[in-house]
């Protein structure tokens, strides 16, 4: 199952993504090509799968984190309800 990604904004400075996954819900292999801040809106738990590299994530609503560009991974809801969050992408300045 497909995790669903709802466009939010995007103006040349920033993307914002509202992420949300149904329990088992996943987005698939993808790479971030900027720096992103992850701004859970639930509480959840998110599998990692990077290559042979696997994480679980603890998510707290309102905790936000970042990261650097280049991450690549699929991002898998383990839990068993509903969760989502909100990813705004740092792009890069171009003016």
């Amino acid at each position: 199952m497909k995790a669903e990604a709802v466009p939010r904004l995007e103006n040349g400075e920033v993307r914002v993504t509202e992420w949300r996954f149904a329990a088992g819900a996943e987005t698939g292999w993808h790479r971030h090509d900027y720096d992103y801040v992850v701004v859970p809106l639930t509480d959840g738990r998110l599998r990692l799968v990077a290559g042979a590299e696997e994480n679980v994530a603890e998510l707290k609503q309102g905790v936000a984190y970042f990261r650097k560009a280049g991450v690549e991974h699929n991002v898998i809801n383990t839990g068993k309800d509903f969760l989502a969050f909100v990813e705004v992408e740092l792009l890069e300045h171009r003016g």
